[in-house]
């Protein structure tokens, strides 16, 4: 969905990598070497292409946030989140092995959730069921009214792609955007 709005062709593939983390390895070292890992697994797959790899992870209180995965596990995540910051890390590699290109960046997004009440949570997690969505709500839809304010450079960033500084790096990769 976000790749469309840069109004290019592409195709998605799926990497097919190990996703767990190495010991002692920091939320920031993990989604950006599983960026870079996405980009190059397809790379080496298709040598000429220009390849995008992306993950994203969200940090509450220094640890890892996964998604919930059941109702009860979306309202006890709402409910620590109350009042709370997130922060959420979402990593592009962008590599060309025939172009001998390659740009990793690490976007860092806070989002300051007010002051939930029960009922609240409740009537969001009723209405969205975002219970495979890391930190169980949905920005780029009802989620967005659980905050107070976004912190980002970029907005799509939290969406799952840093749309800004993807088309950056994409032009620095020789691709012709607007």
């Amino acid at each position: 969905m976000l790749l469309h709005r840069l109004g290019m062709a592409f195709d998605c593939l799926p990497p097919e990598i190990d996703e767990s983390a190495t010991r002692n390895e920091s939320p920031n070292d993990l989604v950006a070497r599983l960026a870079d890992q996405k980009a190059q697994t397809i790379s080496r797959q298709h040598p000429s292409a220009v390849v995008i790899g992306s993950d994203q992870l969200a940090v509450f209180q220094g640890q890892i946030i996964t998604k919930p995965g059941s109702y009860s596990r979306a309202l006890q995540q709402l409910q620590s989140f109350s009042g709370q910051v997130v922060e959420f890390l979402t990593a592009v590699s962008i590599q060309s092995i025939a172009g001998k290109f390659k740009e990793l960046h690490t976007d860092q997004t806070q989002v300051c959730f007010r002051t939930l009440k029960s009922r609240e949570i409740e009537r969001y997690l009723e209405s969205e069921k975002p219970f495979d969505c890391v930190g169980a709500f949905k920005a780029e839809s009802l989620g967005i009214a659980l905050f107070d304010r976004i912190i980002s450079e970029d907005p799509t960033a939290l969406i799952g792609l840093p749309l800004i500084r993807t088309a950056a790096i994409l032009r620095r990769a020789g691709l012709e955007l607007p």
